[in-house]
């Protein structure tokens, strides 16, 4: 079997549709038809995947010569990540590598996963847990959740806040496929009843980012959790010193252990295939993430 036939048998398995995979190998249906095996088989795809990585990696060996950063890295992102992290990342990642720009891509962790296996993605940023796909894995930094409640709200008064006291509050939650969502329902399972699939009158609103879920709580809908870097550093000084935005009508509030139970956190991490060779290029990002600011997380080795 040929190098082409294998990036048939990826593209097919990539796109689930034999027009679309024949229009990103540039040859006709009946041509891909042709050349690939059906039905295809997960180890199949993971082997040809693996031989066509090495492949290109004896071409990028002979094109970088001795710099072995050079070239892009495609870096996948989850939505609850990617605008708090990748600012500082990229302008971290261009001063130490300028060499290797970063191709940028943001996504659900499934998808990510997805295209992860299918070589669409060198490696992505993602919160665990997530199912155990065989990947490689190097811990980033545990971040903690903090409330954030309307400033006029009782509980705002206070200087940090348990789950417990959060339970009879309406909770804005973000739309289905979010990991963040599902950590908040592990936290407090009691949210569930504002899901989607809830019925009654305390159903209440989901959104498609943090940052609408913000301005909902800015306007008083509700109280929500949120990852700690999303918190804007100004929303943490004192009312009086605060610029005048939507931020200024949110309180954050840390959430403190309670009958022994450690205050929520989440593991971020980095994933990538173990068939990937650019070692270099993994550990140059590491170092770029390990630069950033990242305040109030725990940063992992």
């Amino acid at each position: 079997m040929t190098l082409t036939e294998l990036k048939y048998i990826v593209a097919v398995a990539r796109e689930k549709h034999f027009g679309h995979a024949a229009d990103a190998c540039y040859v006709s249906q009946p041509t891909l038809s042709v050349a690939t095996v059906t039905p295809l088989g997960e180890e199949i795809v993971r082997q040809a995947q693996s031989v066509l990585e090495q492949a290109a990696a004896i071409k990028e060996i002979a094109k970088r010569g001795k710099d072995p950063l050079a070239g892009p890295l495609t870096l996948g992102v989850i939505y609850t990540i990617g605008p708090y992290l990748l600012p500082d990342l990229v302008r971290q990642a261009i001063k130490r590598s300028p060499q290797m720009p970063l191709m940028l891509q943001e996504n659900f962790t499934v998808k990510l996963l997805e295209m992860l296996r299918t070589g669409e993605i060198d490696c992505a940023i993602l919160a665990e847990p997530f199912p155990d796909t065989g990947l490689a894995m190097a811990p980033l930094y545990d971040e903690p959740f903090m409330a954030a409640v309307p400033s006029t709200h009782p509980l705002a008064t206070q200087k940090s806040i348990t789950a417990a006291e959060l339970k009879s509050e309406t909770m804005l939650l973000l739309g289905a496929g979010h990991c963040f969502r599902d950590h908040v329902l592990e936290v407090c399972p009691e949210f569930a009843r504002f899901a989607s699939n809830a019925e009654g009158i305390r159903k209440s609103f989901e959104g498609s980012s943090l940052e609408t879920i913000k301005h909902m709580v800015a306007a008083g809908m509700g109280v929500t959790l949120v990852p700690r870097l999303s918190v804007p550093r100004d929303a943490l000084l004192t009312v009086s010193r605060r610029r005048k935005s939507d931020e200024t009508y949110i309180r954050y509030l840390p959430i403190r252990e309670e009958d022994g139970s450690p205050p929520p956190t989440r593991r971020v991490v980095l994933a990538w295939r173990r068939s990937f060779t650019r070692y270099e290029a993994i550990a140059a990002l590491r170092n770029a993430i390990y630069a950033c600011e990242l305040p109030g997380v725990t940063r992992l080795s």
